[in-house]
């Protein structure tokens, strides 16, 4: 689904394209996450890597793109590196190398001591935000800095954004979404998380209040475009408002 000119949601993907800066665009990860949940007890077959990769690879063969920008949470714990994170992490960007793409990476609040695997794995990271082009990253756990004349969109992880809908049996499903808005009189496209295990937010059935990112408590949230994904396709479901009065 073509969003700009520039940006493209990929069809059934929670990946996002931009043609300017032939990159592919990605957020949440939480690489090593069945490793962490299985030291509190919680035992979840080991899916998320492979359906990543599986994921990456899908929008490499169809853009073409030369870069992958993770924006936000590659790895799951806040306090230190798991061992399951570091291998993930390394099995990670082995997997990128040989798709011959570069790697860039903004931290999320999940992405504590990253920089010290910066050099000897040769990444590129930037702290919270960075400016590319025509386009500001941020992970979405603080708000944006730097809101100058130069950028036009501003693109965001952290929330883990879904819409909750009822089939025609009545049952309640989730679907990940993109959200598209506008913040600060400028573009705003949210990303669904990449993580297999992280079904998000059902943002339709949320109360404003209770949304992680500041950025929600400053902007219309109801006037949002809530862009579903999944199941191969990608789906313009209308505003959230709307969808808060289908509920």
């Amino acid at each position: 689904m073509r969003l700009t000119d520039d940006v493209e949601l990929l069809d059934g993907l929670p990946v996002a394209f931009i043609k300017s800066l032939d990159a592919i665009v990605v957020a949440d990860l939480h690489l090593g996450y069945e490793g962490v949940m299985a030291k509190q007890g919680l035992f979840l077959p080991k899916v998320n890597l492979k359906k990543i990769f599986t994921i990456i690879k899908n929008a490499i063969n169809k853009t073409q793109a030369k870069t992958i920008i993770v924006n936000g949470d590659i790895k799951n714990e806040f306090s230190k590196v798991d061992e399951e994170e570091f291998n993930e992490l390394f099995d990670f960007i082995n997997f990128v190398k040989q798709l011959d793409v570069s790697l860039i990476l903004i931290k999320g609040n999940h992405d504590n001591f990253v920089d010290r695997y910066k050099d000897p794995f040769k990444l590129k990271i930037y702290q919270q935000e960075a400016k590319l082009g025509d386009y500001l990253f941020f992970h979405g756990e603080e708000l944006p800095n730097d809101l100058s004349s130069g950028v036009k969109m501003l693109i965001m992880g952290h929330e883990h954004p879904a819409i909750g809908i009822f089939n025609k049996a009545g049952k309640r499903e989730k679907l990940r979404c993109f959200l598209f808005g506008t913040f600060e009189n400028k573009s705003i496209l949210v990303l669904p998380a990449m993580n297999y295990f992280a079904s998000g937010t059902d943002i339709n059935m949320t109360n404003k209040s209770d949304l992680l990112s500041p950025v929600f408590k400053r902007m219309n949230v109801d006037e949002m475009r809530a862009i579903a994904t999944g199941y191969g396709s990608t789906m313009d479901f209308g505003t959230i408002y709307m969808l808060r009065e289908a509920v």
